[in-house]
C-alpha cells in the first residue's frame, strides 16, 4: 500500500495555529499528527481537549491523536467527542490493553498501541487482532527534535514479519527523529505511516517537504 504522511502539530506555530493546520489541509498530508503529553507519563505537558476541537473544526484530514498519559481510559470518550479519528495508547500506560483499545474500536475510532523504545514488539503478539495500528517510537517520547534512535529499523522489521505472518491488517507507524533522509528505508524496512514534526513545520518550505515525505522524491 500507499505509504502515508502525519504531520506532527507539536512543531507547529502555536502564535497561528490555523494557518499551520491550513497549511496541512493543502499538502499532500494524509492524517494531522496530535501528541497528548500529561506530565505524568512523560516530562512534558503539550494540549488538551480544547485545541483539539477548535483544530478538528477546520482540519480536513484524520486526526491521529497519541495518548502519552497515564490512566488513558478515563478519557476515550472525550478524545471521541472531541473529534479523534485514530487514538493511540501507550502500552507501557495500559493494564487492560484489550479493555482499552476495544472500547476505543467500540467508538468508533481507529485503535492503535505505541511502543517506547525499550518495549519489545514481541509483547504485541496477542494484541495484533485487535488493533489497527502500532506505533514504533524512534525516540523517547516526550519532546520533539530528539535524534532518531538506528535500533528501532531491527524492531519494525521485526513487527512487520509478525503482522505478515498473522496475516493482519495493522499499519506500522513511526515518530522521533523522521525526515526526509530516513523515511525511504523506513517504508523498505515496513512503516506505513510517517510522522514528522520538526523536519516539516522547521522546513523553509513545509509544503514541500511533506510532498518528499509522501513521494519519497
Amino acid at each position: 500500500m500507499e505509504h502515508l504522511v502525519s504531520p506532527s502539530l507539536l512543531a507547529a506555530n502555536f502564535i497561528n495555529l490555523e494557518s499551520d493546520v491550513n497549511l496541512v489541509n493543502r499538502s499532500d498530508a494524509d492524517w494531522l499528527h496530535l501528541d497528548i503529553m500529561d506530565g505524568v507519563f512523560v516530562p512534558n505537558i503539550s494540549f488538551g481537549f480544547p485545541v483539539i476541537q477548535a483544530v478538528k473544526k477546520i482540519a480536513s484530514k484524520p486526526l491521529d491523536v497519541h495518548l502519552m498519559i497515564v490512566d488513558p481510559d478515563r478519557y476515550l470518550v472525550r478524545f471521541s467527542e472531541a473529534g479523534a479519528n485514530i487514538l493511540t495508547v501507550q502500552y507501557e500506560a495500559c493494564p487492560h490493553l484489550n479493555r482499552t483499545v476495544t472500547e476505543i474500536r467500540n467508538l468508533n475510532m481507529k485503535a492503535g498501541v505505541a511502543l517506547n523504545p525499550h518495549t519489545p514488539v514481541s509483547l504485541l503478539k496477542n494484541i495484533l487482532p485487535y488493533i489497527d495500528m502500532v506505533l514504533i517510537m524512534t525516540v523517547n517520547p516526550g519532546f520533539g527534535g530528539q535524534l532518531f534512535i538506528k535500533e528501532s529499523y531491527n524492531k519494525i522489521a521485526e513487527l512487520r514479519k509478525m503482522i505478515s505472518d498473522g496475516g493482519y491488517n495493522v499499519l506500522i507507524e513511526v515518530d522521533g527523529g523522521i525526515d526526509t533522509v530516513n523515511a525511504h528505508r523506513l517504508i523498505e524496512t515496513g512503516a506505513n505511516v510517517l510522522v514528522a514534526g520538526n523536519s516539516i513545520f522547521g522546513s523553509a518550505d513545509p509544503v514541500g517537504t511533506i510532498q518528499k515525505l509522501k513521494r519519497l522524491l
